[in-house]
Order: structure tokens, then C-alpha cells, then sequence
């Protein structure tokens, strides 16, 4: 990596691990947590490349995750 490129997030997570894990892998574990961890109300995600994720807290406190994917064969 040259000093003008941005690191991506899997090597800021785990800068020693490349290992690429499905788009419901990363966000049921790494952004639930992101979530759970500073305590937020609403989060959505776009990966640009046809992925979408929508956290949302309810009123029990428990979180809703919804996502959709997109495969090119």
C-alpha cells in the first residue's frame, strides 16, 4: 500500500488477517458489534457494489438487521 491509498476497512479490523468474509458474515458480526458498542439507534450500510444493511434498535433494546446482497455469476 502507497502512502496516498486509504487502508480498507478489513485491513484497519484486522491489519495481519486478509481473509474476506461474506457481506451477512461482516455485518452480522463486525457492524452488529460497531453498533452495540457506541450504543446507536439507526445504521445503514452501502459497500457500493449492490450490498445493503439496515440496523435499527427497537423498543425491547433488541436489534433488527436487514440486508440484501448482490451476486454477479
Amino acid at each position: 500500500m502507497s502512502p496516498k491509498e486509504t487502508p480498507s476497512l478489513s485491513e484497519v479490523l484486522n491489519p495481519t488477517e486478509h481473509k474476506r468474509k461474506n457481506w451477512s458474515a461482516f455485518v452480522e458480526s463486525d457492524v452488529a458489534n460497531f453498533f452495540i458498542q457506541f450504543d446507536l439507534e439507526k445504521m445503514s450500510l452501502d459497500d457500493g457494489c449492490g450490498n445493503k444493511a439496515k440496523l435499527t434498535r427497537t423498543k425491547d433494546n433488541e436489534i433488527k438487521v436487514e440486508y440484501t446482497s448482490s451476486t454477479t455469476l
